[in-house]
């Protein structure tokens, strides 16, 4: 059974927050790198990271207090609960006040509203195995979309949002994109509609390594697509839904008021990286985890080793962007105008962490996602009040 809190009155927040455009380079690498063994969410200890090297410096969280970025958000108070009782929540999309989330494991898309919980609908075809199963979903236009796993590879179909909150429904389902590799670790999944009104979706190398340099595979790619699952004219490869490559397993995404795309993406077991996603860039993977100095590939802004980190969605709010990470158990927020001066908040208190999204009234929203470990009996929605630094 799912329980639900009572709502809070409602707060707004004020878009903000400027950040100059990095500049790329863009490349494409076609050498494949054979690696011994390969690492999913790395949702144990047993990871070991490597020590920090001249080239590849760790960006450490600052000492400094958050009021020495200002502009920047950050968590104010404690957090509350939303909801719980929830079977692997993966993400959450608002449809005005109504919050819709999708739960992995059970293919299910439910919707918080008016004190309520309730299920949507069932997305068909789903096939939850290891990592995979019902995704990211997004909102626009009256139509939910949903990333799946499937007997036969990782998709996003498109229904009809029918009926009014409290009576929402799924309407037949129409497939906007297909043929997105899949496997038991590294499924990408995360999806949302930038700035532009694209669709953009984060596509896991798969358990391939060598398909995030392969230019003709799906895998390891950020992706950009129209609603219905159209090539832009202005897409960096002709008639290629390819935005960005060189991919592990992103699975954050989000834009900042000036435009620029983050993306969070898990390393093997060095590091961890947040990444400014440029069109037709090439970010290093299986060639380089995070910060190489390697001509032709784009390093990130902040790494994180693994043990501290695994980030999955990501919001970003204001001057921040903020990480639910999973291994880490943690949030971390990372100044935009400053992002060595990342800070992390609730290390440990609430398990694992999913998903972070802005609700329509100001507070940020975070997903745990302990149901898919061995014990973990329940998964909730938690919401904090933001404040600026």
């Amino acid at each position: 059974m799912i329980d639900v809190a009572e709502p809070r009155s409602a707060r707004r927040s004020t878009p903000g927050g400027r950040r100059a455009r990095r500049s790329s380079a863009v490349g494409l690498v076609l050498s494949l790198v054979a690696l011994a063994g390969c690492v999913g969410e790395r949702e144990t200890d047993a990871v070991t990271p490597a020590a920090p090297t001249p080239s590849a410096p760790t960006l450490a969280p600052s000492a400094s207090p958050a009021a020495s970025t200002p502009g920047a958000v950050f968590p104010a108070g404690a957090p509350e609960v939303v909801a719980s009782g929830f079977t692997t929540p993966w993400s959450v999309a608002f449809v005005d006040d109504t919050a819709l989330v999708s739960q992995r494991d059970t293919g299910e898309i439910l919707e918080i509203a008016g004190g309520q919980t309730r299920v949507v609908g069932e997305v068909p075809d789903v096939a939850a195995r290891g990592e995979g199963g019902l995704l990211g979903i997004a909102y626009a236009d009256d139509a939910v979309f949903a990333y799946l796993t499937t007997a036969d590879g990782n998709r996003v179909l498109r229904f009809a949002l029918e009926g009014e909150p409290g009576s929402f429904s799924l309407g037949s389902a129409q497939i906007v994109i297909d043929g997105i590799p899949s496997a038991g670790i590294h499924n990408g999944g995360r999806i949302a509609f930038g700035p532009d009104g694209m669709l953009y979706v984060t596509a896991g190398d798969a358990a391939d390594p060598g398909a995030a340099q392969n230019p003709e595979s799906l895998g390891g790619k950020i992706l950009r697509v129209t609603p219905d699952g159209g090539i832009p004219d202005d897409n960096p490869f002709p008639g290629s839904p390819v935005w960005s490559l060189g991919h592990r397993n992103p699975q954050g995404i989000g834009w900042d008021a000036d435009g620029t795309m983050f993306a969070s993406e898990f390393g093997q077991d060095t590091w961890d990286e947040l990444n400014i996603i440029e069109p037709g860039a090439n970010y290093g993977w299986p060639e380089v985890e995070g910060i190489g100095g390697r001509e032709g590939f784009i390093d990130p802004v902040q790494q994180w080793a693994p043990a501290d980190a695994s980030p999955s969605g990501l919001a970003v709010v204001e001057g921040s962007v903020i990480i639910a990470n999973l291994r880490g158990q943690r949030l971390r927020v990372v100044p935009t105008a400053d992002p060595v001066s990342a800070r992390e908040y609730f290390v440990g208190e609430f398990g694992r962490l999913r998903d972070a999204v802005l609700s329509p009234d100001g507070d940020l929203w975070f997903v745990t996602s302990d149901t898919d470990r061995a014990g973990g009996s329940d998964d909730e929605i938690l919401r904090v009040p933001l404040a600026t630094g």
